[in-house]
């Protein structure tokens, strides 16, 4: 059996290295490495007024909010959504969510299909100094 406790994970800071916005709290709970075979999670915290930053992903993802207010941009359609909500979205599709309320947006993003996952940002951030991320090279 594998668990993962939400409220209990050790994230990761990541900075734009030229939009300063691009600002979020992440880390991936449930990949390959950690004994999935047909799926992969990632968990993040933006803080009021920042965002993730537009990228793709080489699988379909489910966003699930479990804390605060979010505008999700998907393509060129965008929604403001709230805790309790879901967005997909498809895979190789531009996303981007803005943090838009006063306390701290906590995501979970599923990925199907896949427990490995690439996900390409239009922008590089710190510390990688990449615009990659790609789950089959975390531990």
């Amino acid at each position: 059996m594998i668990t993962v406790d939400l409220n209990h994970l050790e994230l990761n800071e990541f900075v734009g290295v030229l939009e300063k916005k691009q600002h979020c709290k992440a880390t991936f709970p449930l990949i390959g490495a950690h004994g999935s075979k047909e799926l992969a999670t990632v968990y993040f915290e933006i803080a009021p007024g920042d965002m993730l930053g537009r990228h793709t992903d080489s699988a379909e993802e489910l966003l699930i909010i479990l804390e605060g207010e979010a505008e999700v941009e998907i393509g060129n359609e965008s929604i403001c959504t709230k805790k309790g909500s879901v967005a997909l979205v498809p895979k190789d599709i531009p996303h981007n969510l803005w943090n838009i309320g006063s306390e701290t947006l906590k995501v979970l993003g599923v990925f199907g299909g896949a427990n490995n996952i690439v996900a390409t940002f239009e922008e590089e951030f710190l510390p990688l100094n990449t615009n990659v991320v790609d789950t089959s090279q975390i531990e």
